[in-house]
């Protein structure tokens, strides 16, 4: 999508352009053409940076996420206005960002046009659905990855786990496979976790956390709120594995040691695995 302000090639000039004086309070200002600007064009080095300071743009690379992108350059107010001044090219999932996406470090808010002044019957109707949406979003529970089979079971008995068993499910998925939060709730830790690799734990409205672990990439960060089924990382082998899956865990606290049956749990809220 073609950026405001964007630099245009020149076209070059054929005929004599007139030279104006423009008189001006406190001064006079002389405008003199560029003549050959082609010729001055074709010097200049050729370049093309993921950014452009002029038009502030940024093209998406592997391994970003919107959280990385606004502290590397300074976005005000973090990866929130940054999603809402890309919401058109991103979609309404601010965790999936794909490379090669061209996005606006412009977060200034665009004054809406008014709304029109006249009321249909049908617009409180109209307003009732987000809510209704938003309402289905908070209490329903969802996969983590899908139709994925489950490889080790919970409770599984070995000399790989500190405790003495598994304390969770793996989930059979090959690296790069999105990874969804199963319910909504707040994100209180997203990176490094010793023999867990990259993982992601979320606090649920009922007091219990998940945890998403071995992750290639988070692509949530802490303090953030998502929704059930929302994308807060990508799968991986990261931590200590044998290779690519998904452990999900279920746990009374957000600590080592205090799990319970995960596939109960999600059976509990309807959920079948």
């Amino acid at each position: 999508m073609p950026a405001k302000g964007q630099h245009r090639k020149p076209r070059s000039l054929n005929r004599l352009t007139r030279v104006c004086i423009a008189a001006g309070t406190g001064g006079v200002a002389l405008v003199v053409p560029l003549v050959g600007v082609a010729h001055a064009s074709a010097a200049e080095p050729a370049k093309a940076p993921a950014v452009s300071a002029k038009a502030q743009q940024y093209t998406v690379v592997p391994g970003d996420t919107l959280a990385k992108i606004a502290a590397a350059h300074h976005v005000k107010g973090g990866w929130k206005p940054l999603y809402e001044a890309n919401k058109k090219v991103i979609g309404a999932n601010p965790g999936l960002i794909r490379p090669g996406l061209h996005l606006t470090l412009n977060t200034a808010p665009v004054k809406a046009a008014p709304a029109p002044a006249a009321k249909t019957a049908s617009a409180p109707a109209a307003k009732a659905a987000p809510a209704a949406v938003k309402a289905a979003s908070s209490t329903a529970y969802s996969k983590p990855v899908g139709d994925a089979a489950i490889g080790t079971q919970y409770h599984a008995e070995g000399s790989n786990w500190s405790s003495g068993y598994h304390t969770g499910v793996d989930f059979l998925v090959n690296s790069d496979t999105p990874v969804h939060s199963v319910a909504a709730g707040t994100v209180v830790h997203a990176g490094a976790d010793g023999a867990y690799g990259n993982d992601v734990i979320i606090q649920h409205a009922d007091g219990k956390y998940t945890l998403y672990g071995h992750l290639t990439d988070p692509v949530v960060s802490v303090g953030q709120t998502v929704t059930s089924g929302q994308e807060i990382g990508i799968s991986g082998a990261t931590g200590n594995v044998t290779g690519p899956h998904l452990h999900f865990e279920v746990r009374t606290t957000p600590d080592y040691g205090s799990d319970i049956d995960p596939v109960a749990y999600l059976a509990a809220h309807g959920v079948t695995v």
